[in-house]
This record gives C-alpha cells, structure tokens and sequence, in this order.
C-alpha cells in the first residue's frame, strides 16, 4: 500500500485537460449520444453555453438516468476498437451511485478529475477513505466514461481506473462485491481476440488490489447552469 502522502491532495495531479464545455457538447452530440439516449441536443448545447463560466477543467456529464452505462460504453474508442461490457456485468445498469450526490438534471459538472496512478495496489475498501479524506469523491461509472469519451488518452496500458462511486445494493441490502473499473482488453477468454485493445467497462472485487488500478476521483460537482 502507497504511504500517508499518497492521500494528500498534491496527490491528485493527472495532467490531462479538457475541452471546453461547448466543445464537450459537441463531441457528445457527434458520438451520437442523444440519439442512443433521447437526451435533447439543443438542450446539451444551451447547458454547455450557461456553464462556459465554470471553473476550467471541468467535466460535462449526463446524469445516469439519462444516458446509462450500457449505452455510453459502446461509444469508447482506442486503437480504432470499440468500447465494451464484460459478459458478467450484464447488470451494469444496476450499479448506482452509492454515497454519492449527483446534481439533478440531465446534465451536470465534475470538478478536477484525477486517474488516482498513486493508489495503485490499493483496494477499494482501502481507497475511499483515503479520498474522503483528501476532500475528495468517487466518480461513478458513468463519469469514468465520460471522461474517456473527452480524452481517451486517460486510458493508457498499466494505468487505468475504478469508478467506485457505482455499486449494486442487493436485496438482502448488502453491497455486490463486484465493483465497476474502465481498463483496456488484453483480448484473452470471453472479451475475444477481435476486442484486444478495446476499452473495457468490467470489475474488479471490492477488497482486492491491482497495481494497475487507480481510483477515479474528483473534487465535487455542479449543477453549472450559475456560472
């Protein structure tokens, strides 16, 4: 595990910008996403243009309920592949934010996003209240692939992410050990030779490490429309 200074803010330093929020909306509306979705374009674009006050760095999202994670995923790209969720996670849907308050609306901001490289060989369990504690918040599934939909380049071999913002309440109402992550398919078992290199929305076990998983993190959210 990472020592203490690992959890500090300074920590959290992926240097990987974004786009303008009108240039956010644009590129939303040419992968297509509120045609898969019924989210309305000129609504995305008016929100994008009344947010363009907003803190530099932020993240345009479309709250769950609108555009959920089986529609965005396919929409992925690396190395010309296709984005995809694992066979055993066809309930993706279900995974829901958790300790976690989005803004209502279609359509939200995410402030400072962060890969979390530095908590690698970190567990979930072991990961979130060392981001509570640096004053920051999970990012949702949903988030995560926003965020790749903007730069793809977030993703790269050996330092991905989890999103453990999302998780699936059973219905005895304990937690689903499964907990989501984007990393990029090696190809192997049931993801197919045809998908080696693809972004990949699967999951990983809630109390275990991997060294290639960061934590998806950010520093809050906005409803946007007031800046």
């Amino acid at each position: 595990m990472p020592d203490a200074q690992s959890t500090t803010p300074s920590a959290f330093t992926t240097p990987f910008p974004l786009p303008s929020l009108t240039d956010q909306a644009e590129r939303l509306i040419e992968l297509g996403v509120p045609a898969l979705t019924g989210i309305d374009a000129g609504e995305l674009r008016a929100f994008a243009e009344k947010a363009a006050g907003a803190p530099p760095g932020a993240l345009l999202a479309v709250h769950p309920d609108a555009a959920p994670a089986s529609a965005l995923a396919p929409l992925l790209r690396r190395a010309d592949k296709p984005g995809f969720v694992v066979v055993d996670m066809a309930d993706v849907d279900a995974f829901t934010p958790q300790g976690v308050d989005l803004p209502e609306g279609p359509f939200y901001l995410v402030h400072d996003l962060d890969r979390g490289d530095h908590l690698g060989n970190w567990s979930p369990e072991e990961a979130l209240p060392a981001l509570h504690e640096a004053g920051r918040t999970p990012l949702v599934l949903t988030e995560g692939i926003h965020w790749l939909l903007q730069r793809p380049d977030v993703l790269e071999r050996n330092k991905c992410f989890m999103a453990i913002g999302s998780r699936l309440r059973k219905p005895n109402g304990s937690f689903d050990a499964r907990t989501p992550a984007i990393w990029i398919s090696n190809g192997t078992g049931r993801d197919g030779k045809e998908r080696k290199d693809a972004p990949k929305v699967g999951w990983c076990w809630w109390n275990n490490r991997h060294t290639w998983l960061g934590f998806g993190s950010a520093t809050g959210r906005t409803a946007g429309l007031d800046g």
